[in-house]
């Protein structure tokens, strides 16, 4: 049992209208609870969270948590899958280029770092007409 389950419960009066007794009991199915107390009971734990603040899933439909947990969980798996497709595509780039160009290792480091910081610079919006002016030496 728990800790709620071993402590007195105290008796109070709620008045109600009548148009929200009947919503309640029409709800009490669909919410598990055994009674109009228990109902009571969650709605009132449901809205002091809500209130407070203090566990913001206290109050956030269990529903609209999950919903919002499966929707980062398929952005990530698309995402992922994205990058995956693209880190392909330019590994086979790469090998064709490495192919048909002589390249020594002192101007593979140099391009190299060069690249991390025009990145960094550009916050990856680089552009192909940037790298052709750069390897006429027409870039500024």
């Amino acid at each position: 049992m728990s800790q709620k389950q071993n402590k007195a419960k105290n008796r109070t009066a709620v008045w109600l209208y009548p148009e929200t007794i009947e919503r309640m009991d029409a709800l009490l199915v669909s919410d598990n609870a055994k009674s109009r107390s228990e109902f009571i009971e969650k709605a009132l734990q449901f809205y002091m969270g809500y209130l407070t603040s203090e566990n913001s899933t206290e109050y956030f439909s269990k529903v609209l948590v999950s919903a919002m947990q499966g929707l980062l969980r398929e952005t990530e798996n698309r995402n992922s899958g994205n990058l995956f497709r693209l880190s392909v595509e330019m590994a086979m780039m790469m090998n064709i280029l490495a192919a048909g160009l002589e390249i020594n290792e002192e101007d593979m480091r140099k391009l190299r770092g060069r690249c991390v910081n025009e990145v960094k610079k550009t916050r990856g919006k680089i552009s192909m007409e940037d790298a052709v002016k750069f390897q006429r030496g027409m870039e500024e």
